[in-house]
C-alpha cells in the first residue's frame, strides 16, 4: 500500500508509538487524524506533526467508552472526509500479581486494549469499505507471543487482539480491507516510565520511532504481522512453542526481581 494520500485514524497517537507511527506517516505524505485522552496533550501532538509539514488534526476522547469511540470516529469523518487506515495505538496496562489486581483495574485494560479495536473497527468499517484500499493496524505486544508473569490479563487482552486480527483478516480477504497486527517488544514510550524492568530481565526498549517505522515498512508491504526484539525474540517464540517448560523454569529464577521491578508499572 501506497500512504501517500491516505487518511489514517489512529487512537493513542498523541504520545508513544501512535504518534511516532503519525509522524513517519506525515512525512510520506499522508493525512492523519490523531485520538488521545487528554486535550493537552493531543494539541501540542497535532502542532508538532503540523509544524513538521504534516495534514493533522485531532481530538481528545477515551476509546475505552463508547462515547468516546463515537466522537472520535465521527471527528474523522468531519475532518478527513472518510478513514483509509484505522490504527489501534491505545492501550494501558497494570502490572502485578492477578489476585491484587484490583478489579476495575482489570476490566479497563479489557475496554482499552480489547474492546474499544474491536468495536472501533466494527464502527469504521463502512468507510474502509469504501476506501476499496484500505488497512486496520492492531498493535498487540510481544507478551502476547510469550506470557510474562505479573502481566496475565495484559497478555490475555494483547493475545486476544492478535487472534481478533488474524480472524478478521481472513473474514476480509479478497475485499478491499487487510488486517496487520504489530508486537512491540519493550519500547521507550511514557507507557513504560513506571516499570523499571530492564535488559537483565529481557525488557531491551528500544525507541518509539523504530517501532513506528516498522510499522511503515509493514503497511507498505501488506504484511501479516511485525514482530519486534529481533532474534532473541524469534529465538525466545520457537522455544514458548517447542518447550515451554524451558522457559517457566527461566521466569521462576527471574520472579523475585521481576515482581520487584515491575510492581508499579501502571498506566491506564
Amino acid at each position: 500500500m501506497n500512504v501517500q494520500g491516505k487518511k489514517v485514524l489512529i487512537t493513542g497517537g498523541s504520545s508513544g508509538i501512535g504518534l511516532a507511527t503519525a509522524t513517519e506517516l506525515v512525512h510520506k505524505g499522508a493525512q492523519v487524524f490523531i485520538v488521545g485522552r487528554r486535550d493537552n496533550v493531543v494539541t501540542q501532538a497535532v502542532e508538532q506533526l503540523r509544524a513538521a509539514g504534516g495534514q493533522a488534526d485531532g481530538i481528545d476522547a477515551d476509546v475505552g467508552t463508547k462515547e468516546g469511540r463515537g466522537r472520535a470516529l465521527a471527528a474523522a469523518r468531519v475532518s478527513m472526509s472518510g478513514v483509509d487506515i484505522l490504527i489501534n495505538s491505545a492501550g494501558g496496562v497494570r502490572a502485578g500479581r492477578l489476585e491484587d489486581t484490583p478489579e476495575c483495574d482489570i476490566e479497563k485494560m479489557v475496554q482499552v486494549n480489547l474492546l474499544a479495536p474491536i468495536l472501533l473497527a466494527r464502527a469504521a468499517m463502512p468507510d474502509l469499505r469504501a476506501s476499496r484500499d484500505s488497512m486496520i493496524v492492531n498493535v498487540s505486544s510481544g507478551i502476547a507471543l510469550v506470557g510474562v508473569p505479573f502481566y496475565t490479563t495484559y497478555a490475555a487482552v494483547k493475545a486476544g487482539i492478535s487472534h481478533f486480527g488474524e480472524a478478521l483478516r481472513r473474514e476480509l480477504k479478497g475485499e478491499g480491507v487487510h488486517v496487520l497486527t504489530v508486537y512491540p517488544g519493550a519500547t521507550d514510550t511514557p507507557m513504560m516510565t513506571s516499570s523499571r524492568a530492564g535488559p537483565d530481565l529481557g525488557f531491551v526498549r528500544e525507541p518509539a520511532s523504530a517501532v513506528a517505522k516498522a510499522i511503515i515498512q509493514g503497511i507498505e508491504t501488506n504484511a501479516l504481522q511485525v514482530i519486534r526484539g529481533g532474534e532473541v525474540r524469534e529465538a525466545m517464540i520457537a522455544q514458548n512453542r517447542t518447550d515451554p517448560l524451558v522457559l517457566d523454569d527461566k521466569f521462576t529464577s527471574l520472579k523475585p526481581k521481576l515482581a520487584e521491578a515491575v510492581k508499579d508499572h501502571f498506566a491506564l
